[in-house]
């Protein structure tokens, strides 16, 4: 070290940054790593110019590093200790070093070789791990492994591949491995450090990079603090992870909602990625019924999205919407959705709010839930507006549904129509027909509020027209669920038309041939898709099977209950044919009873309609 300038040391290490995130994008593809080795040969050989670890440090024994060694090996609690003097400088700095050749290892999957590396920085570190040097390198230390880990949340949260730090990237390391309580451990106590260090210290600290510039170089408290923010909102983001692995929904919701929130406030966010994590999030809060917060985190995914392509691209911010045409469209379709699945839960909520003990809409509960929830709203929205206000002005107010159904159908249906111009059956097919099924549902739940049976009756003729050509172009065998779950919605469709002609039949005293013949039709109809419903059980021999799977056994005794209940409903002159109708009722209403199940909800529902003629 002595026979070579400081400033050549310096240059080498910056020329090792440069290698490993400019240059990357210029490598062959038969060798996507070649910066990455470049960069690991500059990094070691700094770290032999600045010569041997300090014997204190370095041969400490390895287990009072691993995830046993206790919160103080985590760094719960720490004493502020100063880095003083050159033993403790060369420690620090070759700290900086470790860390970067562990993430290049972990870059290039040496994850083995990634973690001996980060585990000697964190050594190096942790007498000085929560001083004005040392606090931002040691927070990172333990995270770079969990970008690459394949997730199965709900929640997850965009960030650039860009990785900045050490305590969390062995976090990473650990939940690659599946060990996401140890990796929890490890994010917890960065999360405790950066809280102590605020509260004890307070100063923006030194970003690991500077130890390797000159002293005209060094970032202002501005940029440091910028840095360091970001370091800790990372962490945050890396918690909510893990707490979704945990299935801790509501920490890793908790956690989403505060990256977001600090994404926003530091201005380092991608427009595009933000509203979809907002998007998302909304669904968090849509199951917990919790419309209001949900509302809030669409509305907010909606004005960020509009800033696609308004802002200048930084490293958060790396894409343009030009550039990514066909993702703009996916997200905005993908964010539609999420608005479509609020519209509908927050309708289907209100209806079982205000049915009756039959399902039939109850207008005395419309009253007292209209007054309960004024009380509500007015007890509990400056306290629900702390919790979640992003802080990008007023939270949106929740939609009654009770007064404005149409309203927030219409809202509904116009995000259908938006969902659709990116998902068509051309490369989306099953996203295509779960958006024209939901769209469905919100004609279905729609039709629960109305009142006029010929409307209802529209609604339902409506829902057809858009599920029947969906079974055309569908493979049985490919798509054999999605074909079964469309049939029985179509036969129910058909069925509650039915229904619907029948009780306004029965308002006449002298129905003519004409709806005799429409009830008919509806009946043949709903008869045709419960029976291709029935069909897909059989086996290959096609034959019925005596006993059916519990996952399909309840939609299949309700098809054969109805089917029965049809045959005993067509209008017929013929003697001959009617007799004939009533023996194939039998022989479903026999198959029903020999699988001793429970069809009296059915039985109910045939009768409210007997009562809602006999009352008007």
């Amino acid at each position: 070290m002595a026979n070579v300038p400081w400033a050549e040391v310096c240059e080498k290490f910056q020329a090792a940054l440069t290698l490993s995130r400019v240059e990357l994008q210029k490598n062959p593809e038969k060798e996507p790593y070649k910066s990455k080795y470049s960069a690991r040969a500059l990094l070691e050989e700094v770290k032999a110019l600045l010569g041997p670890a300090p014997e204190d440090e370095d041969e400490r024994p390895e287990a009072e590093d691993g995830p046993g060694a206790g919160d103080h090996a985590l760094g719960l609690p720490a004493e502020v200790v100063e880095p003083e003097g050159p033993v403790a400088q060369r420690a620090v700095r070759l700290a900086v070093i470790e860390f970067h050749l562990g993430v290049n290892h972990i870059d290039t999957e040496e994850l083995s070789a990634g973690e001996e590396h980060l585990v000697k920085c964190l050594r190096l570190l942790r007498r000085y791990r929560l001083s004005h040097d040392c606090i931002s390198l040691y927070i990172q230390a333990q995270r770079q492994g969990f970008a690459m880990l394949p997730r199965r949340q709900v929640i997850c949260l965009h960030w650039p591949p860009k990785v900045l730090g050490l305590q969390n990237n062995l976090g990473i390391l650990w939940s690659e491995r599946e060990e996401i309580e140890t990796a929890q451990a490890y994010l917890e106590s960065s999360e405790a450090l950066y809280t102590q260090y605020m509260k004890e210290v307070g100063c923006p600290p030194l970003d690991p990079t500077e130890r390797f510039l000159p002293e005209e170089e060094k970032l202002t408290e501005q940029e440091r603090s910028k840095r360091f923010e970001k370091v800790y909102t990372h962490n945050l983001y890396y918690l909510a992870q893990v707490y979704q692995h945990l299935e801790m929904f509501e920490k890793a919701a908790h956690y989403c909602h505060s990256t977001l929130k600090r994404q926003l406030e530091h201005n380092a966010y991608h427009p595009i990625e933000w509203a979809i994590n907002a998007a998302t999030l909304s669904q968090f809060y849509i199951n917990k019924l919790c419309f209001m917060e949900a509302r809030h985190c669409l509305s907010a995914a909606n004005v960020i999205f509009g800033q696609t392509g308004k802002i200048s691209a930084t490293e958060d911010t790396p894409e343009a919407e030009g550039e990514v045409p066909e993702l703009y469209h996916q997200r905005k379709g993908e964010i539609a959705r999420c608005w479509i699945k609020y519209c509908l839960t927050l309708m289907q909520n209100a209806q079982l709010s205000m049915q009756d003990n039959i399902g039939e809409l109850d207008l005395d509960k419309q009253s007292e839930l209209k007054a309960l929830r004024k009380k509500e709203l007015d007890e509990e929205e400056s306290i629900r507006k702390k919790a979640v206000q992003f802080g990008t002005g007023e939270l949106c107010d929740a939609i009654s549904a009770v007064e404005e159904k149409v309203k927030l159908f219409l809202l509904g249906q116009h995000y259908v129509f938006e969902a659709k111009e990116f998902f068509q059956t051309d490369g989306y097919v099953t996203d295509h027909i779960e958006v024209v099924q939901d769209h469905s549902a919100l004609f279905k739940v729609l039709a629960f509020f109305e009142t006029d049976m010929e409307r209802w009756c529209k609604m339902h003729k409506r829902r057809i027209a858009m599920l029947e050509p969906l079974t055309v172009d569908l493979n049985p065998q490919y798509y054999l669920l999605v074909n079964r779950q469309i049939q029985f919605e179509i036969a129910h469709a058909y069925y509650d038309m039915m229904d619907l002609k029948v009780a306004i039949a029965d308002r006449l005293r002298d129905p003519d041939s004409h709806i005799v013949k429409k009830i008919n039709n509806l009946n043949k109809s709903a008869l045709k898709y419960y029976q291709l419903f029935l069909d897909s059980l059989r086996d290959p021999n096609k034959v019925f099977p005596e006993h059916i799977g519990e996952d399909v056994l309840r939609p299949a005794m309700l098809a054969k209950f109805r089917v029965a209940r049809l045959y005993g409903k067509i209008i017929t002159a013929d003697p001959k044919k009617e007799l004939k109708n009533w023996a194939t009722s039998l022989e479903h209403y026999k198959f029903i009873a020999a699988q001793e199940i429970e069809v009296e909800l059915e039985l109910s529902k045939e009768m409210r309609f007997r009562t809602k003629v006999a009352l008007t």
